[in-house]
């Protein structure tokens, strides 16, 4: 299909950031719905469910007008499976993607049917803006789908001193106030809003880096600010006891194996959480510049604006310093839709997945999207509860333990509303009632009482665990 091409400028200017107030005209019911809605997806990196409430653009300008998930969660808790989800609507068995690296990262994953070409090939004008995987491609490509490109090559850090491709050529960024990557990208996301003609429907994606390790400030905060010199951060995050968990003697063996936690960890920990929330206030201020674009463009009203994370992390809960584990902290993310014709406001405690997004978007679009695993959310937003999913499988590949790095060992697991259960490759498992231990402090999967339900959930994961990861076995 023939399309009329943007203008896309390599050196885009700063922006001055404006006040927004909430005034989008919501339509009156599923007939003043557009044919071809706009949809905006924005995506952050490593951020955990409880630093949304420290966001308020975010709260005033998506949330307020939009719904709430308060059970979001990823099928993988890593990146790049994570993001091969997001735009596949699909698990890991069958992207194959189940790490960063190697075989089964980037170079597993087929890029030929994606949320980008399921909309390109309906008349959409598509971008996509930030980090896309871990891994490196060639600087010229630009993956199917895409008529927009302006991603991160692979790096460390990637808040100054990077290089984004633009439309597959490099561009440098330095260190320089104005190359605070978030702040770039926000750039990017309002030109591209402004650029897209009127009559042509747009799909963007913006992926931050943020606020991803080393959870770098933006321009003018101080760095590594100490949430225990900030009262009203500290303040904001109170650790449940699972920070530390004293005893771990039912934990699986690959816990047990993790250093005390003291005094020294707790400080960290706040540090940490305080880190990602000063990380989060430019992604909040690019919130509200991309709300504005749409606004300004006569766009809000018919818009889908999707925001995210590709997985939490922990901070030291069970003595964990990262994502991969199966436990909330990983796993759990933000979501928040807002979309006026069906959203003012509220939420909701239905089980929503990150394969669930794409599903979502082409039933708005009204676009075939082929192999999806997950489902739609737009009964959610239309107020139905039947038919939510009353469940949903995790997976893990364990690729980073011949390196010295702490990573569990191979599972697979099921979340349900109020139970998870984990079965590792080593044979170990792990049961929580997570209405009574939301903290996930007793493993119940040695309990005797607990039998007839124990091999309920073993024989719904196997049923949803199927291909099996590589390497994983039922012992």
């Amino acid at each position: 299909m023939f399309k009329r091409v943007t203008i896309w400028f390599l050196s885009i200017a700063a922006l001055a950031p404006a006040s927004l107030g909430a005034s989008a005209i919501l339509a009156g019911d599923d007939d003043d719905r557009p044919a071809r809605p706009n949809i905006v997806l924005i995506v952050t990196d490593d951020q955990r469910w409880d630093t949304l409430s420290q966001m308020p653009g975010v709260d005033r300008l998506l949330a307020d007008r939009g719904l709430t998930f308060s059970n979001a969660f990823v099928t993988n808790p890593l990146c790049c499976p994570s993001r091969s989800a997001i735009l596949t609507g699909t698990h890991s068995h069958s992207t194959g993607v189940y790490t960063n690296e190697g075989a089964h990262g980037l170079a597993a994953f087929d890029d030929r049917s994606t949320i980008a070409t399921w909309l390109d090939d309906a008349g959409y004008e598509t971008a996509f803006i930030g980090k896309y995987f871990n891994g490196s491609w060639p600087a010229a490509y630009v993956p199917p789908g895409w008529d927009r490109w302006a991603a991160f090559r692979n790096g460390d850090d990637l808040y100054y001193d990077y290089d984004l491709l633009v439309d597959g050529r490099p561009r440098a960024y330095g260190t320089g106030a104005d190359s605070y990557s978030t702040d770039v990208l926000a750039r990017y996301a309002e030109r591209f809003i402004r650029m897209t003609p009127d009559d042509d429907p747009l799909f963007m994606m913006v992926s931050t880096f943020a606020p991803h390790s080393p959870r770098t400030p933006p321009p003018g905060s101080v760095a590594g600010a100490d949430a225990d010199a900030d009262a009203a951060t500290a303040s904001a995050w109170q650790p449940g006891p699972n920070l530390p968990e004293i005893d771990v003697s039912d934990k699986p063996a690959y816990v047990q194996a993790l250093d005390p936690f003291g005094p020294q960890h707790l400080r960290q920990a706040r540090r940490t959480w305080a880190e990602q929330v000063a990380a989060l206030r430019s992604v909040d201020e690019m919130v509200t510049g991309v709300v504005r674009a749409l606004r300004e463009t006569g766009r809000l009203t018919d818009t889908l604006i999707v925001f995210t994370s590709d997985n939490g992390i922990a901070v030291g809960e069970h003595g964990w310093t990262y994502k991969l584990a199966p436990y909330e902290e990983s796993i759990r993310v933000p979501l928040v839709m807002r979309y006026d014709p069906l959203t003012d406001g509220g939420r909701t405690d239905a089980l929503a997945v990150n394969v669930d997004i794409a599903p979502t978007i082409a039933a708005l679009a009204g676009v075939r999207a082929p192999g999806i695993e997950g489902r739609s959310m737009l009964p959610i937003l239309e107020g139905e509860t039947a038919g939510v999913r009353k469940d949903f499988l995790i997976e893990h590949v364990r690729y980073r333990g011949d390196r010295g790095l702490p990573d569990p060992p191979t599972y697979c697991a099921v979340r349900t509303h109020d139970r998870l259960f984990v079965h590792y490759a080593t044979g170990e498992e792990e049961l929580y009632d997570l209405d009574r231990d939301p903290w996930e402090l007793e493993n119940l999967a040695t309990v005797a009482r607990r039998r007839e339900e124990l091999t309920a959930l073993r024989q719904r994961t196997k049923q949803l665990c199927r291909p099996k990861p590589p390497g994983f076995t039922w012992r």
